[in-house]
């Protein structure tokens, strides 16, 4: 690869090493292999993950992290947001354009061209994001070498289309189960369906209205959605059992614990369960390198409506912001895409910010 070229040659190179989670290990070599050629840099790896660190003892200390897992491929014939990578103009197409092979080529290339930046920067780089909470990579870092991980202030180059997003929202799932008796479909009268049981879950949360909160002067906006149904084991049973599965995406103004006492009561009468939990991230724009930060962008900052990694940082007391390139709804889309000049541009101003 080569991390001294055009930012966006480097992002279709990266896109053309397949890297679905849990097959990360060609993209890890190559970024691997890429940071120890520069002799600034300390490098550590753990599994898929590695850690590059530059030690010139500055007064700040600037993280900049990114995935390099990306979801599964598209089976939709024709569709362009695949692998290998593929040009139309100066618009590049593959899986992990925007999320986020963009942004890893940007901290590649900063990597590379920043021997010398008026802030000491940690560039990681880790493995497994896109699936579950328990497999991912930046979390086994924090586990296995958490001292690697300090810093002043940390930025998750996710897609934001150029635009500082701080903080994130929490998320929390949940598993209503409703109760019935099996019988006959042919003498229903015999049973009680489950299934019929959960229409009142369902329009609880059908006239659930959400809320959007001011978090430090960046408006979250909530979301409550029931995201899975399942019920019955044959099409002559009346189902004894049915089981409907929640996503509360709530605002970094509350944790996991508050999160899951709202929904409980919403959900008052039924046996409920939570399953999975994260808290959000506050903005955390008030920190002197964040604002300084916002201020060399130059655009108006917004909320991070997803969760993303920042919350991580954000448990450990380090503020965190997302900025990378690139549209965060063309993320998975099966015609990803992002145009090479993002790339360049969300290169350009880190690089000023880290050169002041």
């Amino acid at each position: 690869m080569d991390t001294g070229g055009d930012v966006a040659l480097l992002t279709a190179a990266l896109i053309d090493l397949e890297s679905v989670s849990g097959n990360e290990r060609a993209v890890a070599d190559a970024v691997e292999a890429a940071l120890r050629a520069m002799a600034h840099l300390d490098v550590h790896r753990d599994g898929d993950a590695i850690v590059a660190r530059t030690r010139l003892g500055r007064a700040e200390r600037v993280i900049l992290a990114g995935h390099l897992d990306t979801v599964p491929l598209p089976t939709t014939p024709g569709a362009r947001g695949t692998v290998p990578s593929a040009w139309d103009g100066e618009v590049l197409y593959g899986r992990g354009a925007t999320d986020m092979k963009g942004g890893v080529a940007v901290q590649l290339a900063l990597a590379a061209a920043l021997t010398d930046p008026h802030r000491d920067v940690t560039y990681v780089f880790y493995d497994h994001e896109e699936v579950e909470g328990s497999k991912s990579g930046l979390g086994r870092l924090f586990r296995n070498c958490p001292e690697l991980l300090g810093g002043d202030f940390a930025i998750l180059l996710e897609p934001t289309n150029g635009t500082v997003e701080g903080g994130c929202n929490g998320t929390t799932r949940f598993r209503v189960t409703t109760r019935g008796v099996a019988a006959h479909s042919a003498r229903a009268w015999m049973g009680e369906n489950a299934i019929h049981s959960a229409a009142e879950v369902l329009a609880r949360l059908a006239a659930h209205e959400p809320a959007t909160v001011d978090v430090d002067g960046l408006l979250y906006r909530e979301s409550l959605n029931a995201v899975r149904i399942t019920g019955g084991i044959a099409g002559n049973v009346i189902p004894d059992a049915c089981e409907v599965e929640i996503n509360y995406r709530f605002a970094p103004d509350k944790t996991v614990a508050q999160a899951e006492a709202y929904v409980l009561e919403l959900m008052d009468g039924f046996e409920i369960v939570r399953t999975d939990g994260a808290p959000g991230a506050r903005p955390g724009l008030n920190h002197p390198a964040a604002a300084s930060f916002v201020e060399a962008v130059g655009a108006v900052p917004l909320p991070k409506y997803g969760w993303t990694d920042v919350a991580r940082f954000s448990e450990l007391g380090v503020p965190a912001v997302n900025f990378g390139p690139g549209d965060a709804l063309l993320a998975h889309s099966d015609d990803e895409h992002v145009p090479a000049q993002a790339v360049r541009d969300c290169l350009a101003a880190l690089k000023r910010w880290l050169s002041e």
